[in-house]
């Protein structure tokens, strides 16, 4: 027994150089006896998954004792071993960290005694074994890094050429005579397919084959055996690359066509800009690849979002877009849509047609995008996001969304980073998508070495644990290979891939550039490379899979086909930017009068259920514990609904449910939108005691409402903003609303409203109704808490200050249709309940820009009766004074115009000085576009005032450059407006709150001077 317990203590001391006790140390608990006989450990090794290691080894010990035979050969070897006094086993150095569930490097040895007799295994036969395991291994983490992956041959595409002493055999003191030994293959290997064994040198052609050839993969990172296996057996397994004479064919054909494209345009259109694919040209076959094979997979809708660089190919030859409106924008036209329109490489289209591969239907979209290469990927995201909520595909079996990416780009833009890492978040999740870099090898005309840091431009997918395939392009069956791996890995396990297109750019930046400034030597290289097109047709040919009449045929048939296009496209008068939505809203506008808003009032027992209900517990109240400032607020709520009175987070939750109850789904979406950054929301209870555990009253308002969404995002403005408008494009009966959690850090995602939000309908003929709320207001909180930058939405508001429009009926409601998006200021919850419900109401769709307040959400005075919501009620575009100095206009002697939190300051210090029949305030809710109606109205009332526009932000900040052209043109120059509020300022607010208090006790008493 002394020496059984002697044998445990080495078992255990050797910090898991043996097999079975490194299985169990990295094996999860629970995990099935079968998952440990499948690592070649003895079934008997069971009690070791259940903690009794110590015990397991005595009795198996004493059996070997009395029977050598009765127990596993390897434990026999380590026993003579053992009772012999010889050295333990001992492992290679370990060349990576073991994934979450990797099995060890040593996971193979207790079953090595079989490997040649049934004696004790001499300490070499381990040591070589051993060594074998680390080859195939570092094969698998590390084979990429000399991989032939660029065409050129010119590149490493890891930035270094230097080969991994790990892939070197002699690094493992293996000689010559070594290679034709034979050595059984771990179980973390397919090399050999159904031999269980192979010699040395076959055991490296195959790796060299599988990991060195033309596919670099990375993927021994992700912390799932599973899926590593999953990866290996799809790589190793001899034979898996094989493809048929027609699957030849087919790459064949696609490549013609991706060719014969740029080509055509290249040759009729020489000195125009177009970003043509030439140096990878094997784009549109593996994007077709990765399309016919997710179809077959059960996708019927694909959105996709690329730059600019082969974009026209794409629409040309993976959407069949029609070929004649592609050759239209290349003819100099006049749009005959509204809007200024945009160039050609920078357009969306959505086509739905028969995919003839698999002959399915399939709906394909690509979303228009700027010049800004990877803005375009959230938008894509909240699209895909938005169609699968929509047809109830909660898993992304239906729906999936294809990125293309530039390699500087990839590597270099923040907003990748921030829209990958939405790609697990539950309400933000699209599960999976395939990414595919064009690695041009370039930038603009910046070299790799200088444009990142990584090894690699897609290190930034390692995050999420995204297997990375680096192929060369002049391989199609090997891209092919990897775009059938991609695809059926996103099918499986609903995750991102990335493939990685090693390529190079046969023109320079763009056709009229020239590349030779900077690369010299690539572009000499390149002048003399044969396209992808000819390399492959002469393989081929060479494999008699197809005749050179038949290659010369198929391009034949393609060039007619684009002539005749072109024909039809000389015919076309005007560039009708229509055909190129990305998102058309079927029946939509149909059947609407375009200047005719639905009423947004409501019945009054609807807002008493919807306030009753929000203000509720939950109805298991006994059973789920909400926090005891929980319940003072809900009380607080239940006594405004019986008093017919709203405060801020009232009127919002009525505004919700009211559409929630008409079939409107409602998404609100941002940093910490569940409780509200200033805790005034609470759409979100959680129980005290249960984790996890939570409930949602705007869900449970009705039994047959629309789904309420509310989701707190992570720390992205630029991510999620893009998210919230792709998602917004997809239904326009959804109000879909994306908060800051300060106005001011909406900054952040400055690119998403100048690029998207703002242009987006003069630019793409693309409407979106997204809202964005943006807390606002000067309080003393300091420079990055305080603005929202409200001159800037104004300054980019399109209504022109010198035009007063004709005045009528549906002047207001014709303004919103003539304007790029909408800008306000409310004041009252009654006023925000209308606002948010009009959004809906209108017959079109426009942006909402929303400064929201922050003191003013708990504010007594910011009130609102149910008076002001009901049936026949409307949202105010300014609210009038209806004071004491109202009814008596003649004697006024000063107006102030504000907006927004101020008004309330300006109140309370007219009323302090009682000078409530001497000055009226008058608050412009709807800054943009310009009420001129009701303010030309508004200063009539009033001859004998002074005109003056008070704001508490700084003179250059605010609205006073947007309003005060305006008011000009309202008053036809007649009368002067004055400003009041603080001076100029670089900062938005001082960071100290005496200055901040000094700084409102000037601006009060100017205002408040006559």
């Amino acid at each position: 027994m002394y020496r059984a317990r002697a044998i445990v203590n080495s078992l255990t001391g050797v910090q898991g150089h043996f097999a079975g006790w490194l299985l169990v140390k990295n094996t999860a608990p629970g995990a099935s006896c079968a998952a440990v006989r499948s690592y070649n450990v003895p079934a008997a090794s069971e009690p070791f998954l259940n903690g009794s290691s110590s015990q397991y080894v005595e009795d198996m010990y004493n059996a070997w004792l009395a029977d050598p035979s009765s127990v596993h050969a390897s434990w026999d070897s380590f026993f003579r071993n053992s009772a012999s006094g010889g050295a333990g086993y001992q492992s290679p150095p370990s060349l990576a960290p073991l994934g979450r569930n990797e099995v060890p490097a040593t996971s193979f040895l207790p079953a090595l005694a079989g490997v040649g007799g049934t004696g004790a295994v001499s300490e070499k036969v381990i040591d070589d074994h051993l060594a074998v395991q680390a080859i195939i291994r570092s094969y698998q983490i590390r084979g990429h890094h000399i991989a032939k992956l660029d065409p050129l041959g010119i590149n490493s595409a890891d930035l270094d050429d230097r080969t991994p002493q790990e892939l070197l055999y002699s690094h493992y003191s293996f000689e010559d005579d070594d290679m034709d030994r034979v050595f059984k293959l771990p179980s973390t290997t397919f090399i050999g397919g159904k031999e269980k064994q192979l010699p040395l040198r076959e055991i490296l052609r195959r790796l060299e084959l599988t990991y060195c050839r033309h596919i670099g993969v990375e993927f021994m990172f992700i912390n799932s055996l599973e899926q590593c296996n999953w990866i290996r057996q799809r790589l190793e397994t001899p034979g898996a690359m094989e493809i048929s004479a027609d699957e030849k064919r087919l790459i064949l054909a696609r490549l013609t066509r991706a060719t014969g494209f740029e080509s055509f345009l290249a040759r009729k259109w020489s000195s125009e800009k177009r970003f043509g694919l030439e140096g990878c040209e094997i784009l549109i076959p593996a994007m077709k690849q990765v399309i016919d094979k997710s179809t077959e997979f059960g996708v019927e809708s694909i959105v996709m979002g690329m730059p600019h660089r082969g974009r026209l190919n794409v629409l040309a030859n993976v959407c069949r877009k029609p070929l004649h409106q592609l050759f239209t924008q290349f003819a100099g036209l006049e749009a005959a849509d509204d809007g200024s329109g945009d160039v050609k490489y920078h357009l969306g289209t959505y086509i739905e047609r028969l995919n003839r591969v698999t002959n399915k239907n399939i709906r394909l979209a690509v979303v228009a995008n700027p010049s800004h290469l990877e803005a375009v990927d959230p938008v894509v995201q909240g699209k895909t996001r938005a169609e699968q909520f929509y047809r109830g595909d909660g898993e992304g079996k239906k729906v999936m969304s294809i990125l293309l990416h530039g390699d500087a780009a990839f590597c270099g833009q923040g907003i990748v980073f921030e829209t990958m890492h939405l790609s697990d978040l539950p309400d933000y999740t699209t599960h999976g998508t395939v990414h595919i870099v064009v690695n041009n090898q370039i930038g603009f005309t910046t070299d790799p070495r200088h444009s990142r840091s990584s090894a690699y431009c897609t290190d930034v997918a390692r995050v999420v644990n995204a297997p990375i395939f680096h192929v060369n392009s002049d391989d199609p069956e090997s891209v092919m290979h990897v775009c059938n791996m991609a695809a059926e890995w996103r099918a499986t396990f609903h995750k991102d891939v990335v493939i990685d297109i090693v390529c190079y750019r046969r023109n320079g930046h763009n056709e009229i550039d020239e590349p030779m400034f900077t690369q010299p030597l690539m572009y000499r290289k390149i002048k003399n490379t044969k396209s992808v097109l000819e390399k492959y047709s002469e393989q081929l040919v060479k494999e008699n899979v197809v005749t050179t009449e038949e290659v010369k045929d198929v391009k034949a048939k393609y060039e007619k086909i684009c002539e005749d296009a072109l024909e039809s496209a000389r015919k076309e008068t005007h560039i009708k930017y229509k055909d190129w939505l990305d998102s058309p809203w079927s029946g939509f506008f149909e059947g609407k009068d375009p200047l005719k808003a639905s009423p947004t009032g409501v019945k009054e027992d609807t807002l008493v259920h919807i306030g009753k209900r929000f203000s509720s517990p939950p109805p298991n109240a006994a059973e789920f514990v909400i926090h005891k400032g929980i319940e003072r607020i809900l009380k607080a709520r239940m006594e405004m609904v019986e008093a017919r009175t709203i405060d801020w987070a009232l009127g919002e939750a009525m505004a919700f449910g009211s559409l929630l109850k008409e079939g409107i789904h409602v998404r609100l979406s941002g940093q910490d939108v569940e409780r509200g950054t200033f805790s005034h929301r609470h759409h979100v209870l959680h129980h005290q005691t249960v984790d996890k555990a939570t409930y949602r009253p705007l869900c449970n308002l009705y039994p047959d409402q629309a789904p309420y969404t509310v989701c707190n995002s992570s720390l992205s403005e630029f991510g999620v903003l893009g998210f919230e408008l792709g998602y917004s494009m997809t239904n326009p009966n959804a109000l879909v609303i994306w908060e800051a959690q300060f106005g001011d850090f909406n900054n952040t995602a400055q690119c998403i409203i100048d690029q998207f939000i703002s242009s987006g309908q003069a630019k793409w003929v693309r409407q979106s109704g997204l809202v964005m709320l943006l807390p606002h207001g000067l309080e003393g909180m300091g420079p990055e808490h305080s603005s929202a930058r409200l001159e800037r939405f104004l300054q980019m508001s399109s209504d022109d200050p010198d035009y007063f429009p004709p005045e009528s009926d549906e002047f207001a409601v014709r303004q919103l249709h003539d304007i790029n998006w909408i800008v306000a200021n409310c004041t009252t919850p009654a006023n925000l309940f209308h606002i948010l419900r009009r959004q809906i109401a209108l017959p079109f769709r426009k942006p909402l820009i929303l400064m929201t307040p922050k003191s003013l959400l708990r504010h007594p005075e910011a009130r609102s009766s149910f008076d002001e919501m009901l049936e026949n009620t409307e949202f105010m575009r300014i609210i009038p004074d209806k004071g004491a100095a109202s009814q008596n206009p003649q004697n006024v002697k000063k107006v102030l115009f504000c907006s927004g939190k101020v008004y309330y300051d300006l109140r309370k210090a007219r009323e302090e000085r009682k000078l409530d029949n001497d000055i009226v305030i008058t608050r412009v809710e709807q800054i943009s576009p310009f009420p001129y109606d009701l303010i030309k109205n508004e200063c009539a009332k009033y001859p004998n005032a002074q005109l003056c526009w008070a704001q508490e932000e700084h003179k250059n900040q605010g609205s006073w450059s947007y309003v005060q052209p305006r008011f000009e043109t309202a008053l036809t120059g007649s009368r002067d407006v004055i400003y009041v509020g603080r001076p100029t300022a670089a900062s938005p607010a001082t960071g100290s709150k005496a200055q901040h208090l000094k700084e409102l006790a000037n601006l009060l008493d100017d205002a408040m001077a006559l």
